[in-house]
């Protein structure tokens, strides 16, 4: 009889062990650059119809690159979700994301893929300005609807924009102003020394001037669309323009980490996102889903109306460095 209960006990712990392993492998290591609710509800989600849990970290788009590239000897997640295109690319070309050929690429067109796999656009989210309604009652400001607007004196120090250095955001806006003046990158900098004098501080992430200036903590603030857009629908006294003589955008994507502990699940995440479940949930943040799936969600803004920069995330990734080291030597140092 005894040896029936031991042997009884034996194999409770085996199947508990066994269950136990089981468990602990039905899980994926996740980078996000999406804000925390939005990526806390996807893979909420993902794991509700997979079973398979989420261990994920948000960080802003450069925090990302350097914690990869920093874990390259020993990577401790297995796939990047959502941040900026171009440094998307910039961790390809640094050998920091591996190719994956997703069975639901297709659902993406094909200017939004890496030709060779190594990354896949899901969203683009346009350059915009917003301002507190409040703020600018109070101070007599206007909304600014032009680069050439909010570089006028009377937005010294009223403005709030992230360092290009840590936010694909902020780069954005820097690729974008060469662009506005016609690829001619000393007046571009000429530019952005004078809109230098309106920020009254960089932040480190791209969408944090716009929370600021929600609770009127700033006046203005330059971000990207979607997240002001959101804080408007949620209740922010803001109001927003997209800068009509020229503006940029995000194409947000999705990458898989070369060499990631859980490389199975990966791959089962990255499809899962591509696909229309989860493609719905992105299109509530208000940004302009890539994917033939996704459901579109009313902004009060046109795409098509917009007066677009002709971008090139391929370029902006390649002269980032160069880019980034004359931006912080002739406006950056000075802080």
């Amino acid at each position: 009889m005894k040896k029936i209960v031991v042997l009884a006990v034996l194999v409770l712990l085996c199947v508990t062990m066994i269950a136990g392993n089981s468990l602990a492998a039905e899980k994926v290591k996740a980078y996000t650059t999406m804000e925390e609710p939005l990526a806390k509800a996807l893979f909420e989600q993902f794991e509700k119809e997979t079973g398979i849990v989420v261990e994920w970290v948000r960080l802003s788009s450069g925090e990302a690159v350097a914690r990869i590239e920093a874990e390259k000897a020993n990577p401790q997640a297995s796939i990047w979700v959502g941040g900026v295109g171009t440094l998307h690319i910039d961790a390809k070309n640094k050998g920091l994301t591996a190719p994956y050929n997703s069975r639901m690429a297709g659902s993406i067109p094909d200017q939004f893929r890496d030709p060779e796999k190594f990354w896949i656009g899901l969203y683009v989210g346009p350059i915009a300005f917003c301002i507190n309604t409040n703020r600018s009652a109070e101070l007599n400001l206007p909304l600014p609807t032009s680069w050439a607007d909010i570089v006028r004196p009377e937005y010294e120090k009223k403005v709030r924009v992230a360092n290009p250095g840590t936010s694909g955001t902020a780069y954005n806006m820097v690729t974008t102003l060469i662009r506005v003046f016609g690829n001619d990158e000393d007046k571009a900098f000429d530019f952005l020394k004078k809109l230098d004098r309106s920020i009254d501080q960089y932040t480190k992430s791209g969408s944090a001037p716009g929370k600021n200036c929600a609770i009127g903590e700033i006046p203005v603030a330059i971000g990207y669309l979607h997240d002001m857009v959101k804080l408007k629908v949620e209740g922010a006294p803001i109001e927003i323009a997209v800068p009509s003589d020229g503006t940029g955008f995000e194409t947000a994507a999705l990458s898989l980490l070369k060499d990631g502990p859980d490389p199975v699940n990966g791959k089962k995440l990255y499809d899962w996102i591509l696909g229309q479940s989860a493609m719905d949930i992105i299109a509530t943040w208000y940004v302009i889903p890539l994917s033939d799936k996704a459901s579109p969600v009313e902004t009060g803004f046109s795409f098509s109306k917009m007066k677009l920069v002709n971008q090139d995330d391929v370029w902006d990734a390649a002269n980032k460095g160069r880019l980034l080291d004359r931006w912080n030597k002739e406006i950056g140092a000075s802080r």
